[in-house]
């Protein structure tokens, strides 16, 4: 009997060694996949904002044109915002367009990485109570039924706006390609 849990506990080692493997293994395919997607085009990568000061939401003093009242990008925000545009350069990928909500930390992240953007109010936040908690679900899906084979777009947003689409929880830099229908094909961070 001892003999037997004994090889059973060296298969549930071996076999949580191949997962924590396997786990690993994806993370360079994903970005991979998400270039050979945004390449083919018919989608849209939304991505969220790249990393803020540390906090949650906006200080009290917030106001949507005033930088300075916001929550904004750090240091490791703006080389993560860097990143994705060495990302989206090395693999010769040019969004159509860069759209981003009217927060600083999304308009600073398509800067840094594209040197460009549009703000779209269906990207804005919705988080909390300042602004009216308007469904902008609706525009996003319509929005991502017109992007047209062959190319792509970029859609700089924040949690609130992805995790209704998606119902993933995105971490802040990171990026989900979705398909005309709104079908989350791939999620990856961006490294070069």
């Amino acid at each position: 009997m001892q003999a037997r849990r004994d090889v059973m506990n060296a298969l549930d080692r071996r076999g949580a060694m191949w997962l924590l493997a396997a786990s690993a293994w994806p993370a360079t395919s994903r970005a991979e996949d998400a270039a050979a997607l945004l390449r083919a085009g018919g989608c849209v990568l939304m991505l969220r904002h790249a990393s803020t000061t540390p906090g949650v939401g906006d200080p009290p003093e917030f106001q949507l044109g005033n930088c300075r009242t916001q929550r904004n990008l750090s240091a490791d925000g703006q080389a993560e915002a860097r990143r994705i545009g060495a990302w989206f350069s090395r693999h010769q990928l040019t969004p159509r367009a860069v759209l981003t909500s009217a927060w600083c930390r999304c308009i600073d992240t398509a800067e840094l990485a594209f040197g460009r953007h549009t703000p779209w109010a269906a990207l804005n936040s919705s988080f909390g109570d300042r602004y009216p908690a308007t469904d902008a679900t609706p525009s996003l899906r319509q929005a991502l039924r017109a992007v047209p084979k062959g190319q792509c777009e970029v859609w700089v947003t924040h949690q609130v706006n992805i995790t209704a689409i998606t119902g993933e929880v995105p971490a802040q830099a990171e990026g989900f390609v979705l398909d005309a229908g709104a079908k989350l094909l791939v999620r990856t961070r961006f490294e070069t």
